[in-house]
């Protein structure tokens, strides 16, 4: 039986993708495990593997085809034995004798620049999303969901990445993984609608403007951030934190880093490694505040794990630091360095970025003195960092100066509230100026 090759939910954000280049070509032989596809998300290039031995029998979606949307067919595959030229005749066809789920990629091994195609991903919703635009199922679970009554939307998903697959729809049928309908679950839904392009250019004198069209990475940055601010109620901490003592600590430290054969240091700790080992003891010190918030119940993590914001060309990603409160500042430094340029060239890996308890944000380095930033779901925190500056401060009467960093957190109220967000910060600060409480 033919198989039909659908473009892949490689993360759980992901709605549509690139199909960036076909590694293999029609009438090619493939063995279970064989890169097939290159397919640019909107963080990533990844590698798709064929989960079935065959023939490529045809191409459905050719290289270099921008927005393709998950489950879309993009090829077909001969399964062996089979005759190829039917296996081809049967593509499009609604009804496919064989449907598999694909296995999660890999990242892409680097290519040259000028063979990536000008490409532009889009993620979006995440898989079987409650309440969402988008519910990832398959068309044999969606099939069967309608022929059964139950409404796919509802029905928790236990394939790759929260995807609907057959066996989901089996146990929808018994009253089983179903979520309540929307009518009845609390609260209100909120709606807001945009005006039109049309109608925001009309507000512009004709030829007084370029038309840029958004990638992907801006269209999902967008809607997160709207769905963050809709569905988040933000409650904001500020407070002033003298790093005079951390200063004095990384001069120290890198000073005394060993070097290799070259004269390089094994590692060059930041004020930003700081702050994410900081962070990170802060919320073990107040697990409370180390929360997720879900309708069912809270999430209490045993472990801080820390999103980074780095900046990316049209974006920025978060990875994710584990356990950042069992590592040492050097080798948080140096995990950092590395997620930042496979950042940068889109090379990490979903599990890299996916999930945390916490981020941070710091816009320092641009002289940004405070803000506030919005939270990243799944997190209850984000803690947005300023420049350290020398300010005039007031001691024992007298005025004198001193290095101080603005630090504002950023909390979910539903989970974490004034007096709790002002206990984990209070801890943060307590840490952040005093850094050798971070080696004992």
């Amino acid at each position: 039986m033919p198989v039909n090759i659908l473009m892949p939910a490689l993360s759980p954000t992901m709605e549509k993708g690139n199909l960036a280049r076909w590694l293999k070509k029609e009438g090619d032989a493939v063995k279970a495990g064989d890169v097939i596809a290159e397919i640019e998300t909107d963080k990533a290039t990844m590698e798709y593997e064929s989960i079935d031995d065959g023939v490529l029998a045809k191409i459905v979606v050719p290289e270099g085809t921008q927005d393709v949307p998950v489950n879309q067919l993009i090829a077909v595959l001969a399964a062996e034995g089979e005759d190829a030229k039917a296996a081809a005749a049967s593509a499009g066809k609604t009804a496919p004798a064989k449907e598999k789920t694909p296995e999660p990629a890999k990242p892409a091994a680097a290519t040259p620049a000028a063979a990536q195609p000008s490409t532009a991903p889009q993620a979006s919703a995440p898989a079987a999303a409650h309440g969402a635009n988008r519910v990832f199922a398959s068309p044999l679970a969606r099939r069967l969901a309608k022929d059964a009554g139950v409404d796919v939307a509802r029905i928790q998903g236990s394939g790759p990445h929260g995807r609907i697959i057959a066996r989901d729809v089996e146990a929808a049928k018994s009253g089983k993984g179903l979520a309540p309908s929307a009518g009845a679950t609390a609260g209100t839904s909120l709606s807001v609608q945009a005006p039109s392009d049309d109608k925001i250019r009309a507000l512009f004198e004709p030829g007084s403007f370029d038309v840029i069209p958004h990638d992907n990475m801006r269209k999902v940055i967008a809607r997160r951030l709207i769905e963050a601010k809709l569905t988040i109620p933000h409650f904001y901490l500020t407070l002033d934190c003298n790093i005079g003592k951390l200063l004095a600590a990384r001069e120290e430290i890198n000073a005394a880093a060993p070097k290799d054969k070259d004269g390089k240091p094994a590692y060059k700790i930041s004020v930003n490694d700081f702050v994410i080992k900081a962070l990170a003891l802060a919320l073990q010190r107040v697990p409370n505040a180390n929360v997720t918030w879900t309708e069912g119940g809270m999430l209490k993590h045993k472990h801080s794990d820390i999103g980074v914001a780095v900046s990316i060309p049209g974006g920025l990603i978060t990875p994710i630091v584990r356990h950042a409160e069992t590592k040492s500042l050097s080798v948080i430094s140096n995990e950092m360095k590395d997620y930042a340029g496979r950042a940068r060239a889109k090379k990490l890996k979903p599990e890299e970025y996916q999930g945390g308890s916490s981020a941070v944000s710091n816009l320092g380095m641009y002289g940004i003195k405070d803000f506030a930033a919005v939270i990243n779901p799944p997190h209850a925190t984000i803690l947005a960092v300023g420049v350290g500056e020398e300010r005039p401060i007031v001691k024992d009467g007298k005025i004198e100066a001193a290095w101080i960093m603005s630090v504002t957190l950023s909390t979910d109220h539903r989970a974490v509230d004034g007096a709790l967000g002002a206990e984990m910060l209070g801890a943060f600060k307590n840490l952040i100026e005093n850094p050798v409480m971070m080696v004992v």
